[in-house]
Formats: structure tokens, C-alpha cells, sequence
């Protein structure tokens, strides 16, 4: 289903780990506009947080590179966030999805993608080995009545 885009804006950073932080506040004010809940909020807070970290650690394993970010309004309240990197790519994207399985060391949980998948509404995962991988979230935020 296409979507009518409402506002967008685009953001791109290297693949720093303290850029998850500002990647993560970005998608808050983003969002913000949508009057979302503090719930609603942290969720996509952590979505965000993990599709970052996982093109830090996973995409670029031993150099920095760069990771882009847009965020979209859509109609009827949805929020897209797409996490795109132009790192190493995903040989197997089911099986990268799976609970637990990881490619980072013995300190990564291999949740990332259950996780994403539990605060958002869809994920969609997209990658080519050698050309990166593209990550689009998306969330409909509840619409709160003035009281």
C-alpha cells in the first residue's frame, strides 16, 4: 500500500556507536509532531537504537562508514523510519532475523531484529551482500484527543 508522505527529513552520520544516541533523539523529535506517548516514544526510541547498532557493528566490522536515516510522515499517522548502510550485507536475511543468532562476538544478544519487529509495526529488511542493507520501520502512532 503506497503512502501519502506528509514531511520528511533525512539524516546521515558514520558508523560511530555515540551516534546511536543522536540517531535515537532525531527519531524522537521527529515523531514528536505526532503528540506520541512517553510509551510510544521509548519504543521507537529502541527500534531506532537497534537498527543503528546493528549497521555499526554487523555493516562495518572493521572500518567506519556511513549509516543514513529518513524519517517520514506518512497519512493516517504512521511513522517510517528507514536505518540504511552501504556495509558488508546480510548472505541470509531469514536466518539473521532468527532469535538469538548473531554474527557480532559473544557480548551481542542476536535480538536485534525480534526487537525492532516487537516496538514497530512492520519491518521490512533489505540487503545485498557487499552493497549494504536497508531497514524500514514503521509505526502508527495513536492519535490522542485533546481533554
Amino acid at each position: 500500500m503506497q503512502h501519502i508522505v506528509l514531511d520528511e527529513a533525512e539524516v546521515s552520520f558514520p558508523s560511530r556507536s555515540a551516534n546511536e544516541g543522536f540517531a535515537r533523539a532525531a527519531a524522537a523529535c521527529f515523531a514528536a509532531r505526532l503528540d506520541p506517548t512517553l510509551e510510544e516514544l521509548a519504543d521507537i526510541r529502541t527500534a531506532v537504537s537497534e537498527a543503528v547498532t546493528n549497521a555499526v557493528v554487523h555493516a562495518y566490522p572493521d572500518k567506519i562508514g556511513k549509516i543514513t536515516m529518513r524519517l517520514r510522515l506518512l497519512e493516517d499517522d504512521v511513522l517510517e523510519i528507514v536505518v540504511r548502510d552501504q556495509g558488508v550485507g546480510i548472505p541470509d536475511i531469514k536466518k539473521a532475523r532468527e532469535p538469538l543468532f548473531t554474527t557480532g562476538n559473544e557480548e551481542r544478544s542476536g535480538m536485534g531484529f525480534t526487537i525492532m519487529e516487537s516496538f514497530m509495526d512492520t519491518l521490512q529488511v533489505r540487503s545485498t551482500v557487499g552493497r549494504g542493507t536497508t531497514v524500514t520501520m514503521r509505526r502508527r502512532l495513536a492519535r490522542r484527543t485533546s481533554q
